[in-house]
């Protein structure tokens, strides 16, 4: 058998050694970057409300939702890292509308009461608010006991609403009930009703901005003060909790405070506290 030389044995050895490497080399492929994990997605939370009811919601000349509500919405949605979708029904089945879960939240100048608190959740208090009588500027009308007798434009189930209820009774004809409290006032205007009963809010802004219906407005001490929250659905602790947090971070670093400015004119009183009693 022929010998192998060193020389001849290192050529050969040499040789395999590059075909190895070349062969390794051949299969490697690049590394495919590995993959980011998706951004978490925002949630979003339906929200319905009435846009009829100036300055807390209505709607502007190119059909948006705007108003004091949808201000403090937007900016407790923003310190939460939520998404809001505000949606317009009517007042008339909005409360079934939440109940069925079409929407997640609602915010409508909608009072806390016992009634209501059965069968909805509420953030705590975000607007103190009570009942104000409406008349023309000639009227006689002094106090909520004198409209007993007379014609009155109410929002259909508001706290305007049941107030007048209580005070003529739940069948009288005399109780005029509108789709909305601008409604009923152009009614008032018209001389349709001799008064209307709804929220202050409501019937200052438009008393302020309708100068030649000549309208006067009437408090009386027998209206009980009345508080605006954010309605959930019974049970939705989870949701409610984030609202509630999303409030207080709008009061405490003055967000609350400009909104309140810029629709009202006014920097909001101090709180009071009012008894759970309905917009």
């Amino acid at each position: 058998m022929p010998s192998i030389t060193t020389r001849h044995f290192f050529h050969t050895a040499g040789t395999l050694l590059a075909g190895l490497v070349l062969v390794a080399c051949g299969k490697q492929e690049p590394q495919a970057p590995a993959a980011s994990a998706p951004a978490p997605a925002t949630r979003v939370v339906v929200v319905g409300t009435d846009a009829a009811y100036a300055p807390f919601e209505s709607q502007n000349e190119k059909g948006e939702i705007v108003g004091f509500d949808i201000d403090v919405v937007k900016a407790v949605a923003q310190k939460a890292g939520i998404e809001v979708k505000f949606l317009n029904p009517p007042w008339e089945g909005i409360f079934n509308s939440l109940g069925q879960g079409d929407r997640d939240l609602l915010v409508s100048a909608i009072t806390i009461t016992a009634e209501r608190q059965q069968t909805m959740d509420f953030s705590a208090p975000y607007f103190d608010a009570q009942q104000l009588i409406a008349v023309k500027k000639d009227s006689k009308i002094a106090k909520f006991t004198d409209l007993k007798k007379l014609k009155v434009g109410v929002q259909n189930g508001t706290t305007g609403d049941e107030v007048v209820t209580k005070l003529q009774g739940k069948e009288n004809v005399n109780i005029k009930r509108f789709e909305s409290t601008p409604l009923a006032l152009k009614e008032l205007e018209g001389g349709g009703v001799d008064a209307v009963v709804a929220d202050n809010g409501v019937v200052v802004h438009y008393v302020n901005n309708n100068a030649n219906s000549q309208f006067k407005t009437i408090s009386d001490t027998s209206f009980a003060s009345e508080q605006y929250g954010l309605a959930v659905k019974k049970g939705n602790a989870e949701l409610l909790a984030i609202l509630n947090k999303g409030l207080a971070d709008v009061k405490a670093d003055g967000t609350y405070q400009q909104i309140y400015t810029k629709y009202f004119g006014a920097a909001p009183a101090a709180a009071t506290p009012a008894p759970a009693v309905s917009k």
